[in-house]
């Protein structure tokens, strides 16, 4: 079959998981040509020669592009297969007129290639969701040939010095529960390692292509410490001049806050983690298992060895008060965070997708409005009014100055003096800390 794999958006990465099935494509035997539509069109002349589209959707944006594509696709095509493939696979639209076909959650390689077989098939696969697959998977070495170069995707920024970043992962799902995150629902506190030989073969790639920095891309990196370890000695044997950075939780930074100092030496620059907030009452509804002192204790150890965190917040849920909101920027400034934070994070609303975990809380349904099928989440209220139009003034705001190019001194200090409630609120943000030049977020 002649296969087309899309992404619509990695946050900024080129598309592993677009790179992955192709190499398991190839092997069964099929034609596959990949498309990033973050950076090309879908053209016609793509939809003609393929038997079937699959859309990559690890994250929620990924998903809501992938509907869009889809209905075009539908309009001029409309016998042409689609599927949706990935994480967020299951969390499209929740009535009967979705222009997906089918949709593959898990770990859905095997469920791809059995997709790409039916195509030809008396019997086809079936339409809708699919049950979700979490059994091992013998990954290959992911075919990143086709797909646009390094150089059209996130640099690493270090002061002047910009730097090509190559985007792997070393496991699949999450050990952890958080209730705000979609993982649990999917992998319900299930991890799969990606093979050691496979995860060095693709970095072995990726410096190739001219990657001087990777970005280990797994929800989270010590999810399986011994496995990620052994991964990280064995990277920088062959790389040494290779930098990278991972993601953790704040409580897993400080279990194991042994393992610093060698991951700083093998090249770690930085670690993304999920603070979220500072409030304690809010990160034990979300079952965080952290608390504010925890993040406080988690920068120490971090630049004890001389490796930056950069935090990522969510502001904005129903139980947010402005006080809580004044707390964060407090904090961010007592702890000389304002150039770890990209501003955009002070702007993040809570987002509720189909099957999240907090469904079940109690504690939420006075604030749930309805399901929204174009927003593929949960509308829903604050207790407090004036939080969510903070909310909406935060995100005019943020446009406004992105847009105009607004230096990040000033959209930061316009940004935190808004939450404050001053005029002429000025934050000095420390330059020249590392950073990828795609601000993260969903």
């Amino acid at each position: 079959m002649k296969v087309l794999l899309a992404s619509t958006y990695e946050l900024g990465h080129q598309p592993l998981h677009v790179a992955s099935p192709a190499a398991a494509m190839r092997a069964a035997g099929h034609e596959v040509r990949a498309v990033d539509l973050s950076i090309s069109r879908l053209t016609r002349r793509d939809l003609e020669w393929s038997d079937g589209v699959a859309f990559s959707v690890p994250m929620h944006t990924a998903m809501r592009l992938a509907v869009q594509a889809a209905r075009g696709i539908r309009k001029s095509f409309p016998d042409l297969p689609v599927c949706a493939y990935g994480l967020y696979a299951d969390f499209g639209p929740s009535t009967g007129d979705s222009p997906i076909d089918a949709t593959i959650p898990g770990e859905y390689e095997s469920a791809l290639l059995r997709w790409a077989e039916s195509i030809n098939r008396e019997q086809p696969f079936p339409s809708g969701p699919q049950p979700i697959e979490l059994g091992k998977t013998a990954f290959r070495t992911p075919v990143r040939s086709g797909l646009p170069s390094l150089d059209r995707y996130a640099h690493l920024r270090v002061g002047d010095d910009h730097r090509k970043v190559g985007y792997t992962e070393t496991s699949h799902g999450c050990r952890h529960r958080c209730r705000h995150c979609p993982l649990p629902a999917v992998y319900d506190g299930r991890i799969r390692l990606v093979d050691q030989a496979t995860v060095l073969n693709d970095v072995d790639q990726l410096v190739q292509m001219g990657a001087r920095h990777i970005t280990f891309g797994d929800a989270d990196f010590l999810n399986a410490p011994a496995h990620s370890m052994r991964v990280a000695r064995a990277v920088h044997a062959r790389h040494p001049d290779l930098t990278f950075d991972i993601t953790t939780k704040v409580e897993l930074i400080v279990r194991h806050a042994s393992l610093w100092s060698e991951l700083a030496g093998s090249g770690l620059l930085f670690v993304v983690s999920a603070f979220e907030t500072t409030n304690n009452q809010i990160l034990a509804l979300l079952e965080k298992g952290h608390t504010r002192a925890d993040e406080a204790a988690a920068i120490e150890i971090l630049r004890a060895e001389r490796t930056e965190i950069r935090p990522t917040w969510l502001p904005f849920t129903p139980w947010t008060s402005r006080e809580d909101l004044r707390d964060m920027v407090r904090f961010l400034e007592d702890y000389d965070l304002t150039g770890n934070v990209d501003p955009v994070q002070l702007t993040i609303r809570l987002l509720i997708p189909k099957g999240s975990l907090l469904l079940e809380v109690p504690d939420l349904a006075p604030y749930l409005d309805y399901y929204d099928d174009e927003m593929l989440g949960w509308r829903w209220h604050s207790a407090d009014p004036q939080v969510d139009a903070l909310q909406a003034r935060l995100v005019e705001l943020h446009e406004a100055g992105s847009a105009g190019g607004l230096g990040v001194d000033k959209l930061y200090s316009s940004l935190a003096g808004e939450i404050m409630g001053l005029t002429n609120y000025s934050v000095t943000v420390a330059e020249g800390r590392p950073r990828l030049t795609e601000p993260w977020f969903c």
